[in-house]
């Protein structure tokens, strides 16, 4: 028989669809932090989009209700400068993306310019530039490694889907033949270097998350508890078409409180 897993002691929860939805925070989430605070458990906010450094999130979590100091909140911009700085430190990197990642790769210790670069960074933006995507192409061609952010192909807005980092890629990499290293989810070392910065251990970690596809499959993959909330982008008759399966099944974060 499997042990029972202890009662998750650390834990990393997607931010779109588990605490916010548009902007709104969401029912429950408000509780789940206090009670995370109130239990003095270690925890992360996690999110694939790029374009926004923690200060940043942290002041829109705000406006939406939500306390979370910017040291809780873990982006893939913040994990690709931990990727490359840990890969090549003091290395150089042309970059395609904005503030987030342009700050976590100089905090890092990185050069950016588009001389020789030891990298070609692609990060989110809504202002993908066709000279800069043509300089990307180049510089790969040339010999410079590519990597992005995350391999989301569209992000959402008002007025529906529009493309993303993963779709801007899929172009570069039609030019040159060149795929790129995906950093965040559904990779799961986006998982291990958050718990790195909270120091916690996989075996009393719990992921929260709203999609199969990244959140689940980078969680069962490190080796955490997965806890899948209906509140997002996946249906409950969609689970069973893939072949894996979270830890649990909830309905929304607000569920989520009891197990803390």
């Amino acid at each position: 028989m499997t042990a029972a897993r202890r009662s998750p002691e650390f834990w990393l929860t997607d931010m779109d669809g588990v605490l916010v939805h548009e902007g709104s925070a969401l029912p429950g989430a408000a509780e789940f932090l206090a009670r995370l605070i109130e239990r003095e458990r270690r925890y992360l906010v996690l999110t694939n989009n790029s374009m926004f450094t923690p200060r940043d999130l942290s002041a829109r979590l705000a406006h939406s209700g939500l306390q979370v100091p910017e040291a809780a909140i873990w982006t893939s911009a913040l994990a690709t400068a931990d990727f490359l700085s840990a890969q090549q430190p003091g290395g150089s990197a042309f970059v395609i993306g904005e503030v987030g990642l342009t700050t976590a790769l100089y905090e890092a210790g990185y050069t950016l310019t588009d001389v020789s670069p030891d990298y070609v960074v692609l990060g989110e933006t809504r202002t993908y530039s066709f000279d800069a995507i043509t300089r990307a192409i180049r510089l790969i061609e040339r010999g410079s490694r590519f990597v992005a952010t995350n391999p989301d192909p569209t992000g959402p807005s008002p007025e529906g889907p529009i493309p993303a980092t993963g779709a801007v890629a899929a172009m570069i990499t039609k030019a040159t033949g060149v795929s790129p290293y995906f950093v965040g989810k559904p990779n799961p070392m986006m998982f291990r270097s958050a718990m790195n910065r909270i120091e916690a251990h996989a075996e009393c970690t719990a992921m929260i998350g709203d999609r199969m596809d990244t959140d689940v499959v980078a969680g069962v993959e490190a080796g955490l508890e997965t806890i899948l909330v209906l509140s997002g982008i996946t249906r409950a008759a969609e689970v069973a078409r893939f072949p894996f399966k979270p830890s649990r099944i909830l309905d929304s974060i607000a569920d989520v409180v009891e197990l803390i």
